[in-house]
């Protein structure tokens, strides 16, 4: 639990068996280099220097000096594996990895803006060829209906019509036989033709 420091044995800390030295009651060392880390507070050690690290703790209020020791322990890590960058090589390392993904998730993400946008259109053109279809349909019933129209008209006479029945057609009859008599150079006159 951090702040919290488990009690001191009699033994030393790693840190003042390492420089051998008598481990007083309040030493800086003692609540962050536990006598059974012996290689933590040597690799610190190397790279800082003790005096440095014991400088750095006595800087740094007490509530953060455990994170302190753990990014010193984590930074003499990596400066021992890597003299050159150090820490700063595992960054980039991480930096770059993180810019990878990020392309990674652009292409997915337009991937899948493109799959969207292809099933939206498939669903309109679908939508579109349906209605379509049902419209010829209907004209196709609507044709075939005036068509039906059309032969049964023919099937029917005039005289089943009522204005084209009684006084209209007796009439209709005389002015035709009365065309005939006078033949084509009469002028007929055409008031005498009852209209509807």
């Amino acid at each position: 639990m951090r702040g919290h420091h488990e009690p001191r044995s009699s033994s030393s800390c790693a840190a003042c068996k390492f420089l051998k030295r008598k481990c007083i009651p309040n030493c800086i060392f003692a609540p962050y280099f536990h006598s059974d880390e012996p290689k933590k507070f040597a690799k610190v050690h190397k790279v800082f220097g003790a005096s440095n690290v014991s400088k750095i703790l006595t800087e740094v209020p007490a509530e953060h000096r455990e994170d302190t020791v753990n990014s010193l322990a984590y930074e003499a890590e990596a400066r021992l594996r890597d003299p050159v960058y150090g820490c700063i090589g595992a960054i980039a390392l991480l930096q770059r990895k993180m810019l990878e993904l990020q392309q990674d998730l652009a292409i997915a993400r337009a991937r899948l803006a493109n799959a969207r946008f292809t099933t939206t259109t498939n669903s309109t053109i679908s939508t579109l060829n349906n209605n379509f279809s049902s419209s010829s349909s209907s004209s196709s019933s609507s044709s075939c209906n005036l068509q039906s129209d059309i032969r049964l008209n023919s099937l029917v006479g005039f005289s089943d019509f009522p204005a084209c029945s009684g006084e209209f057609m007796d009439n209709f009859g005389q002015n035709s036989s009365e065309l005939s008599k006078v033949g084509v150079g009469y002028m007929f006159d055409f008031s005498q033709i009852p209209y509807i």
